[in-house]
Order: structure tokens, then C-alpha cells, then sequence
């Protein structure tokens, strides 16, 4: 069932009801459950086992974590007049093996499963091109949202292992977090310590939260339907016979998917927390007006947050102070000078991130060189930091309401270029052509009537637009004024109905229905 389909709308709306009205407030969450496996389910019963064999996996691991180290913090405690404090500190790192080899085991496992479902065909590709040879792909079953739910399940043993949550000792509550059906689409990507909070307490009816849920909801459905499946069609035109649109249409394909990706993957992060807020359980925020940011770190501050805060905690901090990396550090400033030796480790550490977010968002070189291209521009941008330091000191522009727009344009241009690879999906095909935004000069097209041969008409451009600055002021209202456009509504609660009422019939009249009027899937749905 996808998001945008009739059975979905169907689907959540009697879950809902029944929610409230039939099912006591402490059972609650099982219901949750039910509703989830019944979600996954329907997308394809054979996904259960993957998920399943995943949660059990991190479930069992981490209480027999918990349990050993329990027990040896017992047993230092009961017998520390046997202990001095070098039998203490080695008796700690031999029973610390025991821990790091359950969450290894964990990793092992879970990531295995990740990386044969999602990336042996592509292994199998590029060891084929490599050898010039034919390959045969593998007939895998890639479950939907693994991704998202191997890395939420990653995140809670690492956590356990590090002894900053507590265990779930319920199976059946711990696969409900594993399996929350509103975020396996499109994530955000859940902590156990942050999602537990809401996720079995015993819920009220809350007229605030179902309110704030349901036109969140609306909101979602407008950007993803009016906007985002309206955009694709011209953009599927422009990128798929690319040797017909080059130059200016180029530019043309970085605008129209910034803003169908944008409002296609905020809609669906919109559906998500809204149906999760109806149901009194708070998720966690995974944009926060990314292209209003002024440099490309911000930019990845605000874009989705839960993926980039996972990386940076369970990746670049764990890697940054690993002893190898320590031992490195202290080589490169003996030998390299602390300059450059200071630089190093950083450098290593965040290259890996990027070229694991690369990979996770697709199996296909694309995806790995656009990982790659975000780490070149970051790490330039902070070595440059001295020189922009100077420039803005001796010009003063730092602060200026108009440089801080040309800051924003700058860094909305740059993003766009980068999300070329996911647009060509072909990496030759992608430096060829934004180059040739530069080489070929046909800009007097985009203004003869050829935008209307892409699939899309004058009243496609005229809702597109019109909806793009309904985005775009609400989205600025939220900057200047610092706080959402539902708490101003909600304070004058017939306004709040009548925006309710006007998202819903805008959607309904103005919305692009692909056939059989089930709207295009999500782009976040490959991952």
C-alpha cells in the first residue's frame, strides 16, 4: 500500500477509529503492532521474515548484553576487596570482549542481511565491468524500507552496547518499534531511546495532537500530489532523452527537482509524523527549512536530520577516536606537521561517512560519486574558511540581509548541481551534462514554447508555481516568526478547519494522478 493510494487512506483512517473508540487505552501499542506486520504484509508477506529475523536478532542479542553486563558490575561490586586496581581494569577488559562480540554478532547479522538483500547484484555488476564480462544477476527480494529499519535496529544495539538505553524485554514491543508502519517507507530514522517515549504509553484522545496530525497530513498529500507527481512528468521527459535537452534545460531539471524532491520527501516525512501525532506518539523532525541554509553543512543539518545524526554518531565519532585513528593522529602530527597532521584523521573519518551514505541511499556508482562529491565540497568549504574569515572582514558583507540571500541561493544552486547524479543516474552522463550548461547556449528555448513539449502544459506551470510559493511562504513564515503556521491557526480554530477544508479539496481538484488514479511512489520508497 502506498501512502497516496485509496487502500492506504482507508487503511489508516479505520485504524484511527478503532484506535480510540474500541480498544482500551494500555493495549493500545498492541493494536499498533498488528496494524504494522498487516502493513508489511500486504506489500509482500514473504518481507515478514526479513523483518522479523532482524528484530529477533537484536532483541535476544541485546538482553543477553544487558543481562552479562549486569552481572559483571555485580560481580566487581560483591568482590571489589579482591580487586586492585590492575586486576580491576583487566578484568574489565576481558569480560568487555563478551560485550563487543554480541554487538558484532548483531552488526554482522543485520548489516549482512542489509547488504545481500540491496547490494549483491551490484557487486556481481561491477566485478562483471571490471572483467569486461557478461554477468547474471541474482533474483533477490529487496524488503521494503530495510534500509531504515536495519539501521534503527543498528542504532538500539550499539546503544545497549554502550549501556545508554535499557533493553526492551517485550519481543512484541521491540518489533513495534522495529516495524512502526507509518515510518518503513520513507524513515525518518527512529532512536529506541527517543521513539519508547510515546510509543506504548497509554494514549488519550487529544484533540490538539489528532488536529495538528491530520492537517500535517493534508499538508503532505498537497505537496506530494499537486506538486511532486506533477514535476515528475517533465522531468522523466528532460532525463530520459538527454541528448535532446541539453544547456539551459539542464538548469531547467536542477530546479524542477529540487522542488519535487523537496516536496516529495517532506510530504511523505509530512504523512509520516502526522499519522504518528494522530496516534499521540511523537517522531522525530527530519527537516527543518533546508534551503534556507547559507552553507552546505547547514544545508546537511537540516536535510534529513535522522540520517545525518546517525552517521555522525555512529560512524564518524566512533571512527574519530578509535585507537587506530588516535595511533594515525599522532603519526600524521609527527610527521606532517600538526597543520596537516590535525586534518587527517577528520578527513579519513569523514570520507567515510559520505561514501556510506552514498551507498545507502543506492545501490549504483551515482549515488557512491554524489556521496563523494558532498564530502570534496564540505571539506574545500572548511579549508577556505580562513579566506572567507578575511573577505568578510575587510568587505563587511557577513550580516547583510542581501548577502545572506546570495549565501542561500549560492547553497541551493550547489545542492542542485550535486542532485544531477540522482536525476541522469549515470555519472559520465551527469558531468557531460551540467557541463554542458556552460557549453551550449540555447537559453532562448526555455522562452519559445518548448517547456510545453516536456509533458507538462501552461496549467501544470500555473498550479506548480502557485503551490511552490504556498510552500515557500509557509515555509518562510517558520523562519521569521519561529514557530509552525498550525499554532497560528490553531489559536483561531475556524481558520484551522477552513485551511483543513481548502488542502483537501486543492489536493483532490489540483492533485496528478498517475493511472488508475494511484499517485507515483515515493522516491524515498527505494531505500
Amino acid at each position: 500500500m502506498l501512502f497516496t493510494s485509496l487502500p492506504f487512506v482507508i487503511f489508516t483512517a479505520v485504524l484511527i477509529a478503532v484506535y480510540y473508540l474500541l480498544v482500551p487505552r494500555n493495549e493500545r501499542w498492541g493494536l499498533l503492532l498488528i496494524a504494522s506486520l498487516a502493513f508489511y504484509f500486504f506489500a509482500d508477506p514473504r518481507y515478514l521474515l526479513f523483518i522479523g529475523v532482524t528484530a529477533l536478532t537484536a532483541y535476544v542479542l541485546a538482553i543477553i548484553t544487558e543481562d552479562y553486563n549486569a552481572k559483571r558490575k555485580a560481580y566487581l561490586k560483591a568482590n571489589k576487596e579482591n580487586f586492585d586496581s590492575d586486576s580491576k581494569k583487566k578484568y574489565k577488559a576481558v569480560t568487555a570482549r563478551v560485550s563487543r562480540l554480541m554487538l558484532v554478532l548483531a552488526l554482522l547479522i543485520n548489516l549482512g542481511i542489509l547488504a545481500a538483500t540491496k547490494y549483491t547484484n551490484f557487486v556481481i555488476e561491477t566485478i562483471g565491468a571490471i572483467r569486461n564480462q557478461e554477468v547474471n544477476f541474482v533474483n533477490v527480494i529487496i524488503p521494503m524500507g530495510i534500509s531504515f529499519y536495519t539501521f534503527q535496529t543498528v542504532s538500539y544495539s550499539i546503544d545497549i552496547s554502550r549501556g545508554t538505553i535499557k533493553a526492551q524485554r517485550s519481543f512484541w514491543k521491540f518489533l513495534l518499534f522495529v516495524s512502526f508502519f507509518p515510518q518503513l517507507v520513507q524513515g525518518p530514522i527512529s532512536r529506541y531511546g527517543d521513539l519508547s517515549q510515546t510509543l506504548y504509553e497509554p494514549k488519550r484522545f487529544e484533540l490538539r495532537n489528532v488536529s495538528y496530525g491530520f492537517i500535517r497530513i493534508l499538508w503532505g498529500y498537497f505537496k506530494k500530489l499537486v506538486i511532486a507527481d506533477r514535476l515528475v512528468i517533465g522531468l522523466k521527459t528532460l532525463t530520459e532523452t538527454p541528448d535532446e535537452y541539453r544547456g539551459a534545460y539542464v538548469f531547467v531539471v536542477m530546479m524542477l527537482y529540487a522542488a519535487q524532491l523537496y516536496c516529495d520527501f517532506t510530504g511523505g516525512i509530512d504523512i509520516t509524523i502526522g499519522i504518528a501525532q494522530m496516534l499521540g506518539i511523537t517522531v522525530k523532525e527530519n527537516f527543518d527549512l533546508p534551503y534556507f541554509s547559507k552553507n552546505i553543512k547547514e544545508y546537511w543539518n537540516r536535510w534529513h536530520i535522522t540520517m545525518g545524526t546517525w552517521f555522525t554518531d555512529y560512524i564518524f565519532y566512533p571512527l574519530s577516536v578509535s585507537p587506530t585513528m588516535l595511533k594515525l593522529s599522532k603519526w600524521s602530527r609527527q610527521h606532517l606537521g600538526n597543520a596537516i597532521g590535525k586534518r587527517v584523521t577528520v578527513y579519513i573519518s569523514c570520507f567515510c561517512v559520505w561514501l556510506a551514505t552514498g551507498i545507502w541511499h543506492g545501490a549504483a556508482w551515482h549515488f557512491v560519486v554524489w556521496g563523494l562529491m558532498n564530502f570534496v565540497v564540505i571539506m574545500a568549504s572548511q579549508e577556505l574558511e580562513p579566506l572567507y574569515a578575511k573577505f568578510h572582514n575587510k568587505f563587511g558583507f557577513k550580516g547583510r540581509k542581501w548577502y545572506s540571500a546570495f549565501e542561500i541561493l549560492r547553497t541551493f544552486l550547489l545542492m542542485s548541481s550535486l542532485k544531477l547524479f540522482d536525476c541522469y543516474r549515470d555519472v559520465g552522463m551527469t558531468f557531460r551534462m551540467f557541463g554542458s550548461m556552460f557549453t551550449t547556449f540555447n537559453i532562448g528555448k526555455l522562452f519559445n514554447g518548448s517547456l510545453l513539449e516536456i509533458g507538462l502544459t501552461r496549467g501544470d506551470y500555473t498550479v506548480a508555481v502557485i503551490a511552490v510559493v504556498i510552500v515557500f511562504l509557509v515555509s518562510l513564515y517558520k523562519k521569521l516568526r519561529g514557530r509552525d503556521v498550525r499554532e497560528m491557526l490553531f489559536e483561531r480554530y475556524h481558520l484551522f478547519v477552513l485551511c483543513c477544508v481548502v488542502l483537501f479539496l486543492a489536493t483532490m481538484v489540483f492533485g496528478a494522478y498517475g493511472m488508475g488514479y494511484d499517485a507515483s511512489q515515493f522516491i524515498y520508497n527505494q531505500f
